[in-house]
């Protein structure tokens, strides 16, 4: 069977978007490799992504060949573009003639910055995943030779919307990695945790002779007393620093012998 390099090059960039199960990811950085990837692919001039950092602050991504050029188009935005129009319906911008759009007074801003750089058309497509909103990717299209067909159509969108789909699960599969190392963490904490402090019972509970329930009165009543966790009071007791006469005042005495 027969690849076209744009197929190929297609598939190698999914590959990539999906590696992001990795210690120290950076979700700028990763963006602006996809945004690279746009141009490549769809023959673009440039290509940016406004992103929603944990739903509240808007990080700027743009291609690295004309960096400057993109992250000035989506700044541009922010009193009205593609990007915020995609973010506000959670749907593509189909393409948009910037000189028609300029001329119906659409995205004043915008439209006036992007025919500066000579842009003839853009696009926007959302990064969504399970109905969640992460961002949007904008897409430029430049000026072409008269006898160049123009790009941007209904393929070109389809794909840029893959390309922010791959980009929308590579963010969710490093949240959820992340997520999980955090919550395993914290288990693995909590456990040693618990057996220090199995440990210091046993300690005490032979030292002094007492039942390990006795021993744990005391760890707890002094870790209250003094306001320290109960780990750390149970840590002294194991490394043997913990004062064990203040330690046993803290213990229940005998129960009562019944009459």
């Amino acid at each position: 069977m027969h690849h076209t390099t744009r197929e190929l090059r297609l598939a190698a960039t999914l590959v990539e978007a999906g590696d992001t199960v990795v210690d120290g990811f950076d979700a700028v950085r990763y963006l602006r490799r996809l945004a690279d990837r746009c141009v490549e692919l769809l023959a673009a001039q440039a290509a940016g992504v406004m992103y929603l950092d944990g739903g509240q602050n808007v990080s700027l991504a743009g291609c690295s060949d004309h960096e400057e050029m993109a992250l000035e188009l989506l700044q541009a935005q922010h009193d009205g573009g593609p990007c915020l129009d995609s973010l506000a319906s959670g749907r593509p911008v189909a393409p948009v003639s910037i000189r028609a759009a300029r001329a119906a007074s659409r995205w004043p801003e915008f439209t006036e910055r992007a025919l500066r750089h000579d842009v003839v058309t853009t696009y926007a497509v959302p990064l969504r995943r399970h109905g969640q909103l992460l961002g949007a990717l904008n897409v430029f299209v430049p000026t072409l030779p008269e006898d160049e067909p123009p790009t941007g159509g209904g393929t070109d969108l389809r794909l840029a919307q893959l390309l922010a789909d791959a980009g929308a699960l590579g963010l969710r599969n490093h949240f959820t990695y992340v997520h999980c190392r955090t919550v395993t963490g914290q288990l693995q904490q909590a456990l040693s945790s618990r057996v220090r402090i199995e440990q210091a019972k046993g300690m005490l509970a032979e030292r002094w002779q007492v039942p390990a329930d006795h021993a744990f009165v005391a760890l707890r009543s002094l870790a209250r007393r003094r306001r320290l966790p109960l780990d750390q009071v149970a840590q002294s007791v194991i490394t043997r620093v913990a004062d064990d006469a203040e330690l046993r005042r803290e213990a229940p005495g005998p129960p009562e012998e019944p009459r």
